[in-house]
This record gives structure tokens, sequence and C-alpha cells, in this order.
């Protein structure tokens, strides 16, 4: 998977925006205001994702892709490689994993405005 594919999909979720308030080598998603995934441009090979404390623990040992979160809450942040054994699929469940865990954290005003649904 590339940099643009993992664009691609992000911006495909609902009430997704996308900025650079780190400056313009961090490209940040945001759901509802708070960040679920962010990538640098100049090595365009991995990406940061927010992730259940338990399973970001089972994930990094079982894959040397997944690393702690650089500069980052190493408790609930992955860093993950796009360069070695983890497929596309893989890749793409990360990234909705980290989605939901941020929607899920929102006020659920916030939520139904997102999904659409009412209360």
């Amino acid at each position: 998977m590339n940099l643009e594919e993992l664009r691609d999909h992000c911006l495909e979720k609902p009430g997704v925006s996308e900025g650079f308030p780190f400056g313009e080598d961090t490209l940040v998603f945001k759901v509802g205001g708070k960040i679920f995934l962010l990538t640098g441009l100049e090595q365009g090979d991995r990406f940061n994702v927010k992730c259940d404390p338990e399973l970001a623990i089972e994930l990094r040992e079982r894959y040397t892709e997944v690393q702690p979160g650089y500069h980052m809450n190493k408790k609930m942040w992955n860093t993950v490689l796009m360069t070695g054994t983890l497929t596309r699929k893989q890749l793409l469940d990360m990234v909705d994993h980290s989605y939901e865990q941020v929607v899920k954290s929102l006020p659920k005003k916030i939520q139904a405005e997102i999904t659409g649904a009412t209360q």
C-alpha cells in the first residue's frame, strides 16, 4: 500500500478532515476534531494510528512492522510500517480500528452527526 491509497481510505470515512497542524511534512487525519492517523510525507512508508492498549501490545508482539507510536503515547498509539509483510487488508484494518476508537470516544451528539444517526 502506498501513501495515496492510505489517504484515499481515510478520506472515504464519514466526518474525516485532513490537515498539516504540525508542519508541512506531517499529514494528519481527524474525525470530530481528534486525530486518528498521522503520517510523515518525507518517508511515506509508515503511519501512526490509535489502538486499544491490549491490542496494541498484541500487534507489536506479532508483527515487527508494528512498533510503539513514534512521538506518541506508547500505550495507545502504534507506528505501522507499510514496507513489510502486512497485507493491505491488515493495514486498512488498523486504520479502521483507529478511526472507530476515536469516534467512540467522542460525545454522542458528535457521533450522531458523523454517522448520520438520529438520537
